[in-house]
């Protein structure tokens, strides 16, 4: 797993973070796949990273007022798309526990260019206040203090740059890195998601990975309850379907 050790006591509630909305968009450019973003065509481009998390490089500086060389659209099939988050954390009385709240409320669109390379502004959105785990005191502590969803209602990520996919998805699972601008809770950082993901039929099926550690967004942890100590770490994946628009 992408947790790391770090953890902090904490008091009553059944800790967890939140997760995402997601939005995607790649710089456009050239015959084959754009990898930068206008903005980055004047700056050196990111060193990779190892794995999924927020970047130390600033976030990208992205114009999405005009959507050029559009060839295919797809959208978001919501009903069999879904957001995630995983927090461990340990209970009084029960020990180790990983909390996990999910939704299906994700919106948005895929653009791709001719040769199926992604354009930017494809955009997806997350609901924050539909997240739901087992425990709907956890959820009701979620929304008003650790994410503030009457403020922040929506999780958004914008792509501007892709590693490791030099050709269009085919019907095998492809696995390659998205980076772009992720905001939750009125922060936004440039993050790096693990992406698997194919063509089926004229879907494309994909799953999203990344981590983040709650003060990286201005979170703080929550600190009620009958938790014993929580990780920081939020480990955010999305699940999404994505069907051709005629």
């Amino acid at each position: 797993m992408f947790m790391t050790n770090r953890r902090k006591r904490v008091g009553r509630f059944r800790g967890t973070a939140a997760i995402i909305m997601a939005t995607i968009a790649l710089a456009t450019g050239g015959t084959g796949f754009a990898t930068r973003s206008a903005a980055q065509e004047s700056s050196p481009t990111p060193a990779p990273t190892p794995t999924p998390g927020v970047l130390t490089t600033p976030a990208a500086n992205l114009d999405c007022s005009t959507v050029a060389g559009v060839a295919t659209i797809y959208t978001v099939a919501s009903e069999e798309s879904e957001a995630r988050y995983r927090v461990q954390e340990e209970l009084a009385g029960r020990g180790a526990f990983e909390a996990v709240g999910a939704t299906r409320a994700v919106i948005g669109n895929l653009y791709l260019g001719a040769k199926g390379e992604p354009r930017a502004c494809s955009r997806f959105d997350v609901d924050l206040r539909t997240m739901r785990s087992d425990d709907a005191r956890r959820d009701n502590y979620l929304y008003t203090n650790t994410l503030q969803t009457g403020t922040y209602p929506v999780a958004t990520f914008v792509l501007s740059a892709v590693e490791g996919l030099s050709s269009p998805l085919g019907e095998q699972e492809t696995t390659f890195r998205l980076i772009g601008n992720f905001t939750v809770h009125g922060v936004t950082k440039l993050v790096a998601w693990e992406i698997t993901a194919a063509r089926k039929g004229d879907a494309i099926v994909g799953r999203a990975v990344t981590v983040f550690e709650m003060p990286e967004f201005e979170i703080t942890p929550p600190k009620v309850g009958p938790v014993v100590s929580l990780d920081e770490t939020v480990k955010l994946e999305i699940d999404l379907v994505l069907k051709r628009t005629p």
